[in-house]
């Protein structure tokens, strides 16, 4: 057969089901394959970071790889950035480049330049198809290390020659294989630390919300009481009305739940990744006693030294943890702490929830008004900017996956094709999109994709015209800040040259009827809010006075 067609019949066997993309010439022969696919979707998006971003997104919501497509040259260019946020967010995805002839790679030519080299950096393997006999191979090996822990970004690039070519090839059928487990006596070693310890704390990272692991970490602290702390990714990997739900950390200041840390005398992290909070934020001392669970051993670091390293799926070492607990019996910790931590972060939460402002609305008042009109199950997706902070800090979850926030490479842009690919995978949910006013305009043009394929999604926009976050930065470190601002478009107008529905609310009383009124219209909606910045250096003071221990801590 055609090499594509081999191409496309491997991808299915791999059980790809979507493929985003702007196609090119060098390109066409896979896209003529793909066309005869009745188990492949190709969405057609309009730029090829939103492409990325929307593979990005179906990966971290499924767990399996979609592909993002680009021609070569420019069109693989337009895919870095979205690429390098998947893969530094943990998310498995195929990435799929045409190429010039292999007649012309080796000297100057149009739109030739070395894509492979390019994308070294920002995924975890990328490879060119020299020989068309090879395509079963590499596909199966593309999406093996695509999904192995800890997943990302896999290129591959194919000639347009290479592409042409006829072969006498079949797929290769999948296998999926049980990761290895931790030693039985170094789990004996880690629950003897465990079990001497008082004043425990768990700090949970993306790898919770990822193969089981949740189910298994919420039986551990129904049985044991362990507080848990999880980083941005790691929302919802336990449910946020527990009682040792001790909400988010990962700003760079010191916050309510980083005094739990404080008066811990054992650290458990669980899935816990560099990526998304420095260990020299919360263990500054390099003092801490860490028990360190993951997939793989524990980055070197000198804030971060385990005593004991449980390597293999995360999943199982929870069991194996559970198993001692039931035979053994729970230890008699001191949960003092954990409680007068959730108790002080559960009135900070409520703190604007029944304002009534106008002009502009307050972040908690916003998310407090967006928890209650999601479900559990209903998905929220942050851009990058002074909004995603509050995300992090105001929004939690009863379910993992349910609030995805870029935190690994943290590019802006994200939000409204990530949108889309959730609303392709979960379209009975709803499903919430948040941006800055900045962020939103940089992949503004998705707008047509989310209208073109019918979704029901909703975007709230948060407008402060300027670079917020930026802003609030450069303000903490000197005082103020340089030129940042920039003008918007008239919103209603916007929605309505894309054919969304469009509304704009500054009163913060009306905020959650407007909300609701979102989702409940046919098509996707556009809702703006002036957002009330003053409150990130109220906040800062806040933080600032974080130096002293839980009252009740002892």
């Amino acid at each position: 057969m055609k090499a594509t067609d081999l191409f496309v019949k491997c991808l299915e066997a791999e059980g790809v089901e979507y493929i985003f993309g702007v196609p090119g010439e060098e390109n066409a022969d896979f896209m003529m394959s793909l066309e005869q696919s009745d188990r492949i979707r190709f969405v057609l998006t309009r730029h090829e970071q939103g492409a990325a971003f929307m593979a990005e997104i179906y990966g971290r919501l499924t767990g399996h790889t979609a592909g993002c497509l680009g021609t070569l040259g420019p069109g693989a260019t337009n895919l870095i950035t979205g690429v390098a946020d998947s893969n530094m967010d943990r998310a498995p995805m195929l990435v799929l480049t045409g190429q010039g002839s292999t007649a012309r790679l080796h000297k100057e030519s149009h739109q030739i330049m070395e894509v492979v080299d390019m994308f070294e950096p920002v995924t975890k393997w990328a490879t060119t198809v020299y020989n068309a006999r090879t395509i079963p191979e590499i596909v199966r090996k593309a999406v093996r290390i695509a999904r192995t822990e800890k997943p990302g970004a896999v290129l591959i690039e194919l000639p347009e020659d290479i592409a042409k070519h006829e072969v006498d090839a079949k797929p290769m059928t999948p296998h999926r294989y049980r990761r290895p487990v931790p030693d039985d006596k170094i789990v004996d070693r880690a629950f003897a630390m465990l079990s001497e310890a008082r004043k425990p704390v768990i700090i949970a990272g993306n790898g919770t919300i990822r193969t089981r692991a949740s189910k298994q970490l919420r039986d551990f602290c129904e049985q044991t009481g362990i507080g848990v702390v999880s980083t941005f990714m790691a929302k919802g990997a336990v449910d946020m009305d527990a009682d040792y739900c001790l909400h988010t950390i990962g700003l760079g200041a010191k916050d309510i739940p980083t005094l739990a840390i404080d008066e811990a005398d054992l650290i458990i992290t669980l899935g816990f990744d560099m990526v998304e909070y420095h260990p020299r934020l919360w263990n500054p001392g390099a003092d801490k006693t860490i028990i360190h669970a993951d997939f793989l051993p524990a980055e070197i670091d000198e804030h971060y030294h385990p005593e004991i390293e449980m390597v293999g799926d995360l999943a199982h070492t929870l069991w194996m943890l559970n198993e001692r607990l039931r035979e053994s019996g729970v230890p008699d910790f001191d949960t003092s702490t954990r409680d007068e931590v959730r108790r002080r972060m559960q009135a900070e939460l409520a703190i604007h929830a029944f304002d009534d402002t106008e002009g502009s609305i307050r972040p908690q008042k916003m998310l407090w008004d967006v928890r209650q009109v999601l479900g559990p199950e209903d998905i929220l997706l942050s851009d990058v900017g002074a909004h995603k902070m509050w995300i992090a800090r105001h929004y939690h979850c009863h379910e993992p996956n349910t609030c995805l926030i870029p935190n690994g490479f943290c590019s802006m842009g994200m939000a409204l094709p990530g949108a889309i690919a959730a609303s392709l995978v979960y379209p009975n949910r709803k499903i919430l999109g948040i941006a800055g006013d900045g962020g939103f305009m940089m992949n503004v043009q998705e707008m047509e994709t989310a209208k073109r394929l019918k979704t029901s999604l909703v975007m709230l926009v948060w407008e402060d015209k300027q670079y917020g976050l930026i802003a609030w930065k450069q303000q903490a470190s000197f005082g103020r800040h340089t030129d940042l601002a920039f003008d918007n478009p008239d919103w209603l107008q916007l929605a309505r040259a894309f054919d969304w529905h469009g509304h704009v609310v500054s009163r913060s009383a009306e905020f959650a009827n407007v909300l609701r009124q979102a989702f409940a219209e046919d098509g996707p909606s556009l809702v703006v809010a002036p957002v009330d910045y003053r409150e990130n250096m109220l906040l800062n003071e806040r933080l600032g006075e974080l130096t002293q221990p839980c009252p009740t801590a002892g």
